[in-house]
């Protein structure tokens, strides 16, 4: 592809926990443009991973990338990871959302969640925890 294709393309990166939802935005090279996160955003704790706190998370995102000439971007979001948290937050899809919303045109959307394969045994024996 050529650089004239290229130019005003970003990557925002969503990382989306069941404790807070952070978002940031670089080049295609790499670099840092703007980070922000859930508990940044709203001052209640409880709330960072709210969708309705990732949705002005993400339309702080983009308002930065409007003032960086950034047009399009591409997507990758990511969980915890592991057995106990295979998939992405309650934020992930509401910032998607809004980054759309704000006149952003989303290239393509990734998830990059860590998943195990196989590696050590998980805690609580043959028949797991009994409660």
């Amino acid at each position: 592809m050529t650089e004239k294709k290229l130019e005003g393309v970003g990557v925002v990166y969503i990382k989306a926990t069941y404790n807070n939802t952070i978002v940031h935005l670089t080049d295609l090279v790499g670099n840092t443009i703007a980070t922000v996160t859930g508990g940044g955003t709203t001052k209640h704790n409880r709330l960072k991973a709210n969708p309705t706190v990732a949705m002005f998370v993400a339309k702080r995102i983009a308002e930065k990338a409007k003032d960086n000439n950034i047009k399009a971007v591409f997507v990758r979001v990511r969980g915890k990871g592991g057995v106990l948290a295979p998939t992405p937050g309650p934020g992930a899809n509401a910032a998607i959302k809004s980054l759309s919303r704000e006149g952003l045109r989303v290239l393509n959307i990734t998830d990059t969640t860590p998943t195990p394969r196989g590696g050590p045994k998980p805690k609580g024996g043959k028949r797991g925890r009994r409660v």
